[in-house]
């Protein structure tokens, strides 16, 4: 059964038209959360908002969103003004433009989300646009009004369906030039033909428990033993088990040790 959409709509490529339904991509529903507690009590504590200056406790009735043009002068905004300039939403994913799907950088992508159609009499248009796009190689740029703020999008086709990246604004981005300039661009050849062999002895096939994070297990276990009244173990990692790194003076002998060492574990594997 398919998660409940936070969205719908239509999806809109000229007079093609199609309802659509939208979906987070990634939770983080099984993360495990803290509540702040009173430790004498064991109570949970309530935030307040006090006045700066005062230190009078400030009713919600009474609190403002305020800009600060200058220390300590600010521009006071209360909800209708919010509401005279924020966006009304058309429910509608008008599909505007259309780049080569390879020409949209990944410094640019945001939230992911799933989009699929909503009604059986519309997915065959909503599979004649996905199918279209895969056959050019392109994606689908357009705007859709989330949380009350307008999004730019990238509709991405993907198997059956099509995902929706949501796209950072222009002004939100620092590229990467001017980080990387004093890096030197040069590297031995023999160093980057030892290290490639290393790579090798490395590569896998992609798997989603290589990005498993060990800190939700940790916690679950600590979690359990606090249950128990007992103490938890934590569990050791591979990097707990690798020695201190030290100072590299020559990086050809480090290279070399290390492909050694790569070599002798996988004999000592082959042979359990």
């Amino acid at each position: 059964m398919a998660p409940r959409g936070l969205w719908k709509g239509y999806l809109k490529l000229s007079l093609v038209t199609c309802p659509v339904v939208l979906a987070p991509a990634t939770s983080a529903a099984e993360r495990i959360r803290f509540h702040t507690l009173n430790r004498a009590t064991g109570n949970r504590v309530e935030g307040v908002y006090v006045d700066g200056e005062t230190g009078k406790t400030v009713e919600a009735d009474d609190q403002a969103r305020g800009y600060e043009r200058e220390p300590g002068r600010y521009v006071i905004l209360d909800d209708d003004d919010l509401d005279s300039v924020a966006l009304e939403s058309n429910r509608t994913i008008d599909i505007a433009t259309f780049v080569p799907a390879d020409t949209v950088e990944w410094i640019w992508y945001d939230t992911p989300h799933f989009l699929m159609p909503d009604d059986p009499v519309g997915e065959e248009a909503f599979a004649v646009i996905r199918e279209a796009m895969v056959a050019t190689g392109k994606v689908g740029l357009s705007r859709v009004v989330l949380h009350r703020r307008e999004r730019p999008v990238m509709l991405e086709p993907r198997g059956r369906g099509i995902v929706l990246w949501t796209l950072h604004y222009s002004d939100e981005l620092r590229r990467p030039e001017g980080y990387f300039d004093d890096i030197d661009e040069n590297a031995d050849g023999d160093l980057v033909t030892l290290v490639g062999k290393l790579i090798d002895k490395r590569t896998q096939g992609w798997d989603a428990a290589l990005v498993h994070d060990p800190l939700q297990d940790n916690l679950k276990q600590l979690i359990a033993s606090k249950k128990k009244k007992r103490p938890a173990r934590r569990r050791r990692t591979e990097a707990d088990e690798e020695d201190t790194p030290t100072n590299v003076v020559n990086i050809m002998d480090a290279l070399k040790k290390s492909l050694a060492a790569e070599r002798g574990s996988g004999s000592a594997k082959r042979t359990r």
